[in-house]
């Protein structure tokens, strides 16, 4: 279902008035609960984990209330209309709620609306709230489209009324995707929003600002009000209603270079441990995005997953935060547990196995071969620098790279972010210091809304050779004068070729790249 574009005054209308509404007044306290009127889901709704029978469709009420989705295959919902019972919204999950969508046609456009009821006066209903999706195809001979990006609200650039706010996701939204994979610091919760930034050339930039983007997350409803905070744009809440989200997280969604265990020597914070703060974080993301197995602090949920797209395309999400080792120099001889940790090390290989899929993204939500510091002597991501044989964390990727090679696993990719900046890397054994591993190539994007940053240097353990790359001439450009840079990949239905292309917003397509299909590496 195609949107109607919102315009810039409509969304400077829309944003403040959800800011006032829901900000300034404790709309949440309880003279919020009397019975009049009627629920509203004012930050929109979303859908993911889509298969070919089944999807999640996400919203929040303005107060208790029972959720109900309507599909139809009709936009006009003329026939066919289902309706699809979900759970009752409160307090402890935020007023937010995902509801399941069952017994879904394959390949289909879908059609829904989320209305929101009184529980105690069924009568009192919400305006329905519309949205759409595509479910998986199950023949291979219809075309896939996905973009990806990270890195949004970053760096204290929040949404900006004067120029449109997130303007970027109405490109993308244009660009009618099958889903969006939002590649990690899907918020930043140690970034605070202030009201004004001041520019290079004498401006300033201005920021709408929100209580809970006032300072550091460390409650729970600080947490949950950094996912707000992105969810006042109205250009995020359009995109949101007609493109699917694959959401992983990284660093941000915490605190900088987390790791588990970590003590914060940070004087803004009160709570001094980051595994206190991650288990916060992590409840709020799972009541922000259509994410089922997050949600309700299941023991046995975990941030990484694979979500298989039809016949061409499974995409497997890692998770490089949860259950890495601390930050250190790298360079330890042996570690097993590495950034991934062995039991999300040996599902990766399992997985990938197992894939029958013509394409095997791997979304990684750090980079392998560009080197991320942390302070003078430590490093952030996988690779330290050192240009000879695979140690510290690149010894587990190794492992990984040398399964998929002794395995003749075809079609891999990496895609990642977290960087501020978008680049095209080849990795090949005929350049790389370690050579028992298929060449393969990793694509860079982001930040879709946050400081831009100068390009890293590449470590050879991996042998990387950059065949594109743009980036800010210097730390922290703002995206006023570094727009937003997003991915996208194009799969043909009929030849099962993969284009990867590098965009930024306003200024069209910045690099192309097609790969063959059936490949162990290219």
């Amino acid at each position: 279902m195609a949107s109607t574009p919102h315009t810039r005054r409509s969304l400077i209308g829309g944003s403040l008035a959800l800011s006032s509404a829901l900000f300034a007044a404790p709309a949440f306290a309880a003279p919020a609960f009397a019975r009049s009127g009627r629920p509203a889901a004012l930050w929109g709704v979303q859908s993911g984990e889509i298969t070919a029978h089944s999807a999640t469709v996400w919203t929040r009420a303005d107060r208790v209330a029972r959720m109900y989705v309507e599909t139809s295959p009709s936009e006009a919902f003329r026939y066919a209309v289902r309706r699809h019972r979900g759970p009752l919204l409160g307090p402890s999950g935020d007023y937010t709620g995902t509801t399941v969508l069952r017994d879904l046609p394959p390949g289909q456009q879908i059609h829904y609306r989320v209305v929101l009821t009184d529980p105690d006066d069924p009568r009192r209903a919400s305006e329905p709230v519309r949205g759409s999706f595509r479910t998986t195809p199950v023949s291979r001979r219809r075309d896939v489209r996905f973009l990806w990006s990270g890195d949004l609200a970053g760096q204290g650039w929040g949404i900006n009324p004067d120029l449109g706010g997130y303007r970027v996701f109405e490109e993308m939204r244009l660009r009618d995707p099958d889903f969006f994979l939002f590649s990690g610091d899907t918020i930043y919760a140690d970034g605070p929003i202030r009201p004004s930034v001041p520019l290079r050339d004498g401006g300033v930039w201005l920021n709408v600002t929100t209580e809970e983007k006032s300072k550091v997350a460390e409650t729970l409803a600080e947490f949950r009000g950094n996912f707000r905070y992105n969810l006042l744009d109205g250009n995020l809440r359009a995109f949101n209603a007609q493109v699917p989200v694959l959401a992983q997280w990284d660093d941000h969604e915490v605190r900088n270079n987390w790791y588990p265990g970590q003590l914060i020597d940070d004087p803004r914070y009160t709570v001094k441990e980051a595994d206190v703060l991650a288990a916060r974080a992590r409840r709020a993301f799972g009541e922000y995005f259509p994410v089922t197995d997050l949600r309700g602090g299941r023991a046995e949920g975990r941030m990484y997953r694979v979500m298989r797209y039809g016949p061409l395309l499974d995409v497997f999400v890692l998770d490089m935060r949860t259950y890495r080792d601390p930050n250190s120099p790298n360079t330890q001889a042996q570690d097993p547990v590495g950034i991934l940790g062995p039991e999300q090390l040996a599902w990766i290989k399992r997985e990938l196995s197992r894939s029958r899929a013509t394409w095997k993204v791997i979304a990684a939500d750090m980079p392998l071969g560009i080197v991320v510091p942390d302070g003078a002597t430590d490093f952030e991501a996988v690779a330290q620098g050192d240009p000879g044989a695979p140690l510290g964390r690149e010894l587990q990727i190794a492992e990984l790279l040398r399964h998929i090679k002794h395995r003749r696993i075809t079609g891999t990719l990496w895609l990642t972010a977290d960087v501020h900046y978008t680049a095209a890397n080849h990795y090949a054994p005929e350049r790389a210091a370690f050579t028992d591993f298929a060449p393969f190539w990793e694509f860079v994007s982001g930040p879709i809304g946050a400081g831009g940053f100068p390009a890293g240097r590449l470590d050879a353990t991996f042998g990387p050779r950059t065949a594109f790359v743009q980036s800010a001439p210097f730390a922290n450009m703002s995206p006023s004068e570094n727009p937003p840079y997003y991915g996208e990949v194009d799969i043909d239905g009929g030849s099962g070729e993969l284009t990867v292309r590098l965009r930024r917003q306003g200024g069209g397509v910045l690099f192309t790249r097609t790969l063959q299909p059936g490949r162990v590496g290219q």
